[in-house]
């Protein structure tokens, strides 16, 4: 079982946390405010009110033995820097944090952050490209150059199986699983059969998955 803390219990840190300990992996939050700390308690594994974020403090509680900590206080730049520094320099495995702007994401970086996240930026880019590419359902970008991405199946797939599509080499993208309402058909077999109303998730070049839009879906 997967283990991860989470620092700051805000909008951002509470929706990580309590997702993380639904999907079964065990959590630690860690938040200044006690009342917060009581309102998550029931929801996660471990729920700890710290007055200071400080070495000592973190030792005491084995942050250096979770997989990954997310440091989830973006509105505070000076203290999200700080502790994100703290846990790199104490050899923390994953580190990832929240950034509050452009500004904020750079210093992460320049300390060495594992990945910094950017909530409404990353929000802004997955509406847009759901508002212009119609048949992108959701959209989470890997590099500049592949994502994932949920797509609803074109028309002309429709009746085929996705040996006959040949999607990898024909669209440089692979199929991980297919959803028709409440079904869901992880890792599909070749011989899979594209129903009207299929949702796809995909892996793939950024550009082939983005030249579906082109596709009509009825």
């Amino acid at each position: 079982m997967k283990n991860f803390a989470i620092i700051g219990a805000g909008r951002f840190g509470r929706a990580v946390a309590v997702t993380l300990y639904d999907l079964g992996c065990e959590v630690l939050v860690l938040d200044r405010d006690e009342e917060i700390i009581q309102s998550i308690a029931d929801s996660v594994t471990h729920a700890v009110a710290v007055r200071t974020l400080d070495e000592a403090t973190l030792k005491s509680l084995g942050i250096r033995n979770f997989d990954a900590v997310v440091v989830a206080i973006g509105d505070e730049l000076e203290a999200s820097v700080l502790v994100t520094l703290l846990l790199k320099e104490m050899g923390v495995k994953n580190v990832i944090s929240k950034a509050n702007g452009e500004l904020h994401a750079k210093l992460l970086g320049k300390i060495g952050v594992d990945r910094v996240v950017l909530p409404e930026y990353d929000m802004g880019v997955r509406v847009a490209n759901q508002l212009v590419n119609t048949n992108i359902i959701d959209h989470i970008d890997l590099s500049p150059e592949y994502s994932i991405a949920e797509i609803s199946a074109p028309a002309r797939w429709i009746g085929k199986s996705l040996i006959e599509l040949d999607l990898r080499s024909g669209h440089n993208i692979n199929v991980i699983a297919i959803k028709n309402r409440a079904e869901v058909n992880v890792n599909p077999s070749p011989d899979y059969v594209l129903r009207l109303g299929d949702e796809l998730a995909v892996v793939g070049g950024t550009a082939a998955i983005n030249a579906l839009t082109k596709e009509k879906t009825r």
